[in-house]
């Protein structure tokens, strides 16, 4: 058992585990270099030997507790024949999405269209240090939705009008998703991987009164997926507030990731019963030194004798410097 496991699933408090969302990817200038020769992002995570080679950089550089692996959650909709373009400052657009073509798709298909991202679990895990721990993850059927219906009219908002029309598909879609969803899960675990975590990115964008349709139950049946294959899962559904309590009472997951709008205080008197992962805001390690450590001691301190994670409450931002996260690990590491 690694230090990350045995913190989920034993809820052992005697260390601190550390490892960041997207720590494999654009502010570190050797995946730069990889990158500027890939265009196609797709084809990239696509790439066995490239995936598993980006996977480890970061394990090379910090002294962190576990790899995550180099992929994307819209590889689920590519898979299932959804065409994904990755644009310059626009992010992911997909294709007009068909019900009936999704329908026709068969697993057989599905695995084989994914089997690069499964050999590049297989090739990162053999490069691994035995001690350190492997994350595969899933977007959760919502925000899977939200980008395979394009139902996002910008940053913070979803276009009501389209989700109301598009609502008895989207319940076929929701069942039909997490079935591949789980397959996708028991291959990544079968080829190496350790961990599961659910990224529910858009969960803040779900109407309250849907929350339970939407968010809820669809991360609670991966959830009891992964709890019967005895898999940790980490749940991250970012965006819904205090509904953090709600989210875990009905989903009831082995660990919950924090999004950095959570007050940690909050956290520690509603949600001790849980392991708790991250919260800090990514854009504090832009600051100076001594706010940066201030921040970082005021959450290992607020979950000290609590099963904690120590990570960010979203994924690295570009302009992260790798020297600032050095001292950020090693602050973590020598915490007492």
């Amino acid at each position: 058992m690694t230090r990350l496991t045995n913190c989920i699933l034993n809820k052992d408090p005697s260390c601190v585990p550390v490892w960041f969302m997207r720590q494999a990817g654009r502010y570190l200038p050797e995946f730069r270099k990889i990158r500027s020769k890939n265009k196609d992002f797709i084809k990239l995570c696509l790439n066995s030997n490239l995936s598993s080679t980006i996977t480890l950089q970061p394990l090379k550089r910090f002294n962190l507790d576990a790899a995550i692996i180099f992929s994307d959650i819209l590889m689920v909709p590519f898979a299932l024949g959804q065409k994904v373009q990755f644009t310059k400052d626009k992010g992911p657009i997909l294709s007009l999405f068909n019900l009936q073509y999704f329908l026709n798709n068969n697993v057989n298909n599905f695995i084989e269209n994914l089997r690069p991202v499964y050999e590049s679990i297989k090739t990162t895990r053999t490069n691994l240090d035995k001690e350190k721990s492997l994350i595969s993850f899933v977007g959760a059927p919502w925000t899977l939705i939200v980008y395979m219906f394009g139902l996002k009219k910008n940053k913070n908002e979803i276009d009501l009008n389209k989700l109301k029309k598009s609502e008895s598909e989207i319940k076929i879609v929701l069942n039909k998703i997490n079935e591949y969803l789980c397959i996708h899960i028991n291959k990544q675990i079968q080829a190496g991987a350790d961990t599961v975590q659910i990224f529910d990115s858009w969960a803040g964008l779900i109407p309250d009164k849907k929350l339970f349709d939407y968010c809820y139950e669809p991360n609670s049946k991966i959830v009891d997926y992964c709890k019967k294959n005895k898999v940790p899962v980490i749940c991250f559904p970012r965006g819904i507030n205090k509904n953090y309590l709600d989210f875990a009472k009905v989903v009831k997951p082995d660990c919950l990731s924090l999004d950095y709008e959570i007050d940690p205080e909050w956290a520690i008197k509603k949600l001790s019963n849980y392991c708790l992962q991250g919260g800090l805001d990514p854009k504090i390690l832009f600051k100076k030194e001594d706010i940066i450590f201030q921040e970082i001691d005021k959450y290992l301190n607020i979950f000290k004798g609590q099963p904690y994670i120590f990570n960010l409450g979203h994924g690295l931002l570009p302009e992260t410097n790798p020297e600032v996260l050095k001292k950020v690990i090693e602050r973590v590491n020598n915490f007492k």
